[in-house]
C-alpha cells in the first residue's frame, strides 16, 4: 500500500486543428491497464464541438474516483461487521466553488448511495452511518483532497437512511 504507483496515461492529439485560436478538441483518452476510456473538457467549460459531451471529464471523474474509493472501504468494512452488501449504487454531485485564493475548486463532492442489504443481519442505522464515517476516514483520496465530502444517502426500499457530512 505504501509506496504503490498507480500509473495512468493521457493521450491528446491535434489532428491537424488551428491551435493558437483556441478551435482545437479537448477530446483525448485517458489509457488505464489497457482500458482506454474517452475523456473531454466538460461542456459546461468548453463548448461543444470543441468538447465531448459523451466523454468522462475530469470533475466527474473526480466524483467517480471519490465515490467508488469510498464505497469499496464502505463494502469492505460491511463484509467484516458480517453484514452482506446486495447492491451499491451511488449518484455522486460535485460543486464548483471559490477557494481563498479566488481560485475555481471542487468545493463538494456530495455522494448519495443507495445500499440494499442482504441475508438476517441487516445494519442499524447507526451502523451505516459508522460504515460511512469508517469508510470516509480510510478513502486514501479523501485523504488527498481539500474538497468536502459530504454523503446524504437516500435509503434503498427497506433500508435506513443516512445523511452527513464527512471530515
Amino acid at each position: 500500500m505504501i509506496g504503490n504507483e498507480y500509473r495512468a496515461r493521457i493521450v491528446w492529439t491535434r489532428n491537424g486543428a488551428e491551435f493558437a485560436n483556441g478551435r482545437y478538441s479537448r477530446a483525448h483518452e485517458w489509457r488505464f491497464d489497457g482500458i482506454d476510456v474517452p475523456a473531454s473538457a466538460s461542456p459546461l467549460h468548453v463548448p461543444v464541438p470543441l468538447s465531448q459531451p459523451a466523454a468522462v471529464d475530469p470533475e466527474e471523474a473526480f466524483c467517480a474516483a471519490l465515490s467508488s474509493c469510498h464505497m469499496l472501504f464502505f463494502l469492505f468494512f460491511a463484509a467484516k461487521a458480517g453484514f452482506t452488501v446486495e447492491r451499491y449504487e451511488d449518484s455522486s454531485i460535485g460543486v464548483i466553488g471559490v477557494n481563498e485564493r479566488g481560485k475555481a475548486f471542487v468545493s463538494t463532492v456530495t455522494l448519495d448511495p443507495q445500499i440494499a442489504f442482504a441475508g438476517k443481519r441487516r445494519p442499524s442505522e447507526a451502523e451505516i452511518a459508522e460504515l460511512h464515517h469508517r469508510s470516509h476516514e480510510e478513502c486514501y483520496l479523501a485523504n488527498s483532497v481539500i474538497t468536502n465530502v459530504a454523503v446524504a444517502a437516500s435509503p434503498a426500499p427497506g433500508a435506513a437512511a443516512f445523511q452527513g457530512v464527512l471530515s
